[in-house]
């Protein structure tokens, strides 16, 4: 969350009327659903001269095959943003057109929204639960797509929200995804904001945030992050039993945790940081077949390090360390990444770039094909 203290963590369609929490449906464009199928015509088949009974038999499956073949099903492409929005403006006192802009830029047809409110005054890494009204319903209703505001209270979330062109269905038990109907196809969305304290980036780089106290190893790094983040990765995992059978499940979120596809030997070696480690929040999903979005499209962590923390410090500053810590992980048997790519302000780190931008995080942008 950002601020002085806090910096990093920073429906709507199936029988809207069955459902017990937060179903508020906003005009789509694109939502609703539709069944295309092909004239049953079967042009009639002439009858050529058969003496061999084998012959006879593949003409006759052959015939049968033509009859009950299936079309094969298009393949739907899927633009899915991650966006720690940073209170949507309201933290700077602005509303939420900036935020909308980045967006659109993207092209994002679904985004995970994290941060949707305001911080508190004061903020600091220990104490800083979010206050005010959320945004997502005035982003939802500028872009003209439906919302779902995550309102449970657990250590998965904070002020976290889904938009999304299509519509939205019942969310899974501890309020960390729901299921979209993408062009009647069922796709699960998850959307998490993990905790930033103690945060094992500034824990190894001898950088005051908190109580923690300082670390030195891969060892001590992957212990606290887990006694950090396992509790949320618990909850995650109990409410992905609820995509069983989904054409896609996708996981986005600010981790407030690297990728260990990041934290390489050649990394090191690079200088981008202090120590090779394995992390395990990524870990977890990669492990259950996820694919991180952006290194699966920009494999090389020293050629594209795609720092979302921050834009708002110099990188070479002493009290702050750039990182990669928001994502797009994506999980599905016919599942394949096409692109994705950075979203921030107009420099070197970002892909697409956007002017002003609304946020102390960068966002990412992955398009998927399934």
């Amino acid at each position: 969350m950002g601020g002085a203290w806090r910096r990093h963590a920073a429906c709507c369609s199936w029988s809207c009327g069955t459902w017990r929490k937060l179903c508020r449906p906003i005009p789509d464009k694109r939502g609703g659903l539709s069944c295309n199928r092909a004239d049953d015509v079967i042009p009639p088949v002439a009858k050529p001269p058969m003496r061999d009974t084998g012959m006879r038999a593949a003409f006759v499956l052959t015939v049968l095959t033509g009859l009950f073949a299936l079309p094969a099903a298009a393949e739907t492409t899927l633009r899915v943003m991650s966006f720690n929005i940073w209170g949507g403006g309201a933290n700077e006192g602005k509303g939420v057109d900036e935020t909308v802009a980045a967006i659109r830029a993207a092209g994002a047809d679904v985004v995970g929204l994290q941060e949707t409110r305001l911080e508190p005054d004061p903020c600091t890494p220990t104490a800083c639960a979010a206050v005010g009204v959320s945004a997502a319903s005035a982003i939802a209703k500028a872009l003209g797509w439906h919302v779902y505001d995550q309102t449970q209270s657990n250590v998965a979330l904070w002020a976290n929200a889904i938009i999304s062109r299509y519509p939205i269905g019942p969310a899974s038990p501890n309020d960390l995804g729901v299921p979209l109907d993408v062009d009647g196809r069922t796709v699960w969305l998850f959307n998490i904001h993990h905790d930033d304290e103690p945060y094992q980036p500034y824990q190894l780089l001898g950088i005051e945030y908190g109580p923690a106290p300082f670390i030195k190893t891969e060892a001590e790094a992957i212990r606290f992050a887990n006694e950090t983040r396992g509790p949320a990765m618990d909850l995650l995992a109990a409410d992905m039993k609820a995509a069983d059978g989904a054409a896609a499940i996708i996981v986005t979120g600010d981790f407030n945790e690297p990728s260990g596809l990041d934290w390489t030997e050649a990394a090191v070696a690079a200088g981008q940081q202090p120590v090779r480690v394995n992390w395990p929040t990524t870990r977890r999903l990669t492990d259950l077949g996820f694919i991180d979005a952006y290194r699966a499209a920009n494999p090389d962590p020293v050629a594209k390090p795609a720092f979302t923390w921050t834009p708002r410090y110099d990188e070479a500053a002493a009290d702050d360390h750039p990182d990669r810590i928001d994502f797009v992980l994506v999980k599905g048997e016919d599942v394949t990444v096409t692109d994705a790519a950075i979203v921030g302000e107009d420099g070197p780190r970002s892909d697409i770039k956007v002017t002003p931008w609304p946020s102390d995080h960068r966002s990412v942008v992955a398009e998927i094909k399934f």
